[in-house]
């Protein structure tokens, strides 16, 4: 639903169509979003639309950042000893 949303604006039974579950089903997604500050709801009479609000994904990825440098340098490292043991192997 996220990727979906991504897109743009789309109404909860746009955005439940290509899922094989009813449209409760997929209401009760979009307020699991909802609460996450994911996704905004608006209602135009019977019509609820939603937008996606990409912040807390921003934030995410910011966090996850952190991780990945963190990560990639334990690789770097984790290479170059290895990298050193096969040398002296040979």
């Amino acid at each position: 639903m996220v990727q979906r949303l991504a897109g743009g604006r789309l109404s909860v039974t746009e955005l439940a169509r290509p899922f094989p579950m009813s449209l409760a089903a997929a209401s009760k997604h979009v307020k699991v979003l909802e609460e996450a500050g994911l996704v905004r709801r608006t209602i135009e009479g019977r019509v609820h639309h939603c937008e996606l609000d990409p912040r807390p994904l921003a934030d995410a990825m910011s966090w996850l950042g952190v991780y990945t440098a963190f990560w990639n340098e334990r690789l770097t490292d984790l290479e170059a000893v290895l990298s050193e043991r096969q040398h002296v192997r040979d």
